[in-house]
């Protein structure tokens, strides 16, 4: 696994690091347990950190990964995109990679209103809830949208992008957007999307980030109850009886 982070973010880094003396003070605490699991999930995965030394965009930082990655199909992933689904996206991509061998994206309808907000694609409907992709826009306003899927998170792409990357030009705020990329791509190579199933939350907003946060810990069987009686109380009108 590839995680590009940048500059002077170690924060991720840490997060996956093993950490030993959280260990030690579990065990001294008899918590062994606990840090049984803390020390399994730090060896789930192997994960070589690349850095992005200038935030120029996703194109950008993907080709930071160019070298490393080689001539693979490889997934893309944006940890920002939190997925709530009823099956793994992420898989189903997969699925339709080895149906189609093709770069797939995961996408999901917008209202109106937010089309500016995404990339948005322009689809042929193939079957339930696959598509081949006809060409895509970049944060389009609401009037000139194709339709309202919009790319989420979720990527399998062929390593052609690479190069299509390395040539295309800057925007004007100096960032190398992918799906620039992507629509060169689709010149040369088929695009398909899949329409996912659920809920997604942007973390990388404050509001999302909460939201993501809020809603899974309702749905947890010990936190949910607690924290529906904890805002419960918080919403409860409040009187004030004192006398001006």
């Amino acid at each position: 696994m590839f995680n590009v982070t940048s500059l002077g973010n170690r924060a991720i880094e840490g997060y996956f690091d093993r950490s030993v003396e959280l260990e030690q003070v579990l065990e001294r605490k008899g918590e062994t347990e606990l840090a049984e699991d803390i020390h399994r999930s730090s060896n789930m995965v192997d994960i070589t950190y690349v850095r992005q030394k200038e935030q120029l965009g996703l194109g950008h930082a993907l080709l930071c990964v160019s070298k490393i990655v080689g001539d693979e199909p490889f997934a893309l992933i944006l940890p920002d995109d939190f997925f709530e689904q009823k099956s793994l996206v992420l898989k189903n991509i997969m699925d339709i990679y080895q149906q189609f061998h093709g770069s797939v994206i995961a996408t999901k309808q917008v209202s109106n209103d937010e089309v500016s907000r995404y990339g948005i694609i322009e689809p042929v409907k193939m079957a339930d809830r696959i598509y081949k992709v006809t060409n895509l826009v970049e944060k389009p306003p609401t009037a000139e949208a194709p339709l309202n899927l919009a790319i989420m998170g979720r990527y399998i792409l062929m390593p052609e992008i690479f190069k299509i990357l390395g040539a295309i030009p800057a925007r004007r705020n100096g960032e190398f957007q992918l799906t620039d990329g992507l629509k060169r791509l689709l010149k040369t190579h088929p695009i398909y999307a899949y329409e996912f199933e659920g809920e997604r939350y942007d973390a990388g907003t404050l509001l999302g980030w909460l939201q993501a946060n809020t809603t899974l810990a309702m749905k947890d069987l010990d936190i949910g109850p607690k924290l529906e009686n904890y805002l419960h109380d918080l919403f409860q009108p409040t009187y004030n009886l004192g006398i001006d």
